[in-house]
């Protein structure tokens, strides 16, 4: 598999008056191509989670396998293993320092020894990737808006060529236009580029659109895990836990209610009034 929890334990300040179970006996297993949404309350242990799946955090107990290889160990291919993880951390624009948006994007590249004509290459393919026009690359990131300054962030994150992308709210702080230009990228790096992605993410919305499976955090384990329709099958549990359904499975529940049959998994709008269309005599829905 390429990347393994194995019964992974991670305590912050362990001994002291501040010890905290971050990560407890924590198990599963990241699929090749898939996206992965992993959700959960406010210090259930998601970006925990995270910076363990490229070894910026070393368990406690526990291994993680990237390909196979511990990545804790203190070895070249254990380092090698580790670079194959990118980790897009949240409002990852505040760590944009150079004076261009090329040099920012060029400088983990540039880090890795590589000549100038690779990292060239890479940087434009990183931003082509991301949807930034070349003529962005010759101006200062600090001169760009907010959702602008994410895509550069992702894209020096692409420029180091990781198999698995590991994001935590990619979406966070961005205006609606923002949310949707994002969601469009993560749609594409997935559908198209066919990359493997961990979404972590507060917005039940984002994830059952967008992810194939969801990883339900709680108190450091794991509380649930399956498809969007297998985890927000489980109301009760997602209560317990302090979790709302997305708006779109509230609104499929009260429609069954009234009669209308629609099928399970259906969480966006457009679908759903596709769905009421059709039983609707003369109904009809455009999108």
């Amino acid at each position: 598999m390429p990347i393994q929890l194995n019964h992974v334990t991670h305590t912050y300040m362990p001994g002291s008056p501040f010890q905290a179970n971050a990560l407890i006996d924590v198990t599963f297993e990241l699929q090749s191509g898939e996206f992965l949404g992993v959700i959960g309350h406010t210090g259930s242990g998601k970006s925990t989670l995270a910076q363990h799946m490229n070894g910026l955090l070393v368990p406690n107990s526990g291994t993680v396998l990237v390909d196979g290889v511990d990545i804790s160990a203190k070895t070249r291919e254990s380092r090698d293993a580790r670079r194959t993880v990118g980790l897009v951390f949240q409002y990852p624009e505040y760590q944009l320092f150079e004076e261009t948006v090329k040099k920012d994007i060029a400088f983990g590249p540039k880090n890795l020894g590589l000549d100038e004509n690779e990292i060239e290459q890479r940087v434009c393919s990183a931003a082509k990737s991301v949807g930034l026009a070349p003529e962005v690359l010759d101006r200062s990131p600090f001169d760009l808006s907010g959702g602008q300054k994410r895509r550069v962030a992702i894209a020096g994150v692409l420029a180091m060529e990781p198999d698995y992308i590991v994001l935590d709210e990619p979406a966070a702080g961005l205006d609606p236009q923002g949310r949707r230009d994002m969601e469009k990228l993560l749609q594409s790096l997935h559908v198209e580029q066919k990359r493997t992605l961990v979404m972590i993410s507060h917005s039940m919305d984002d994830v059952a659109r967008l992810c194939d499976r969801l990883l339900v955090m709680e108190h450091g384990r794991i509380a649930l895990i399956g498809t969007p329709v297998e985890v927000f099958r489980q109301s009760e549990t997602l209560s317990r836990i302090g979790l709302d359904l997305p708006e779109g499975e509230k609104l499929a529940g009260k429609l069954r209610k009234a009669g209308f049959q629609i099928p399970e998994g259906t969480f966006d709008p457009v679908s759903l009034a596709k769905a009421v269309a059709k039983q609707i005599k003369g109904g009809s829905c455009s999108a």
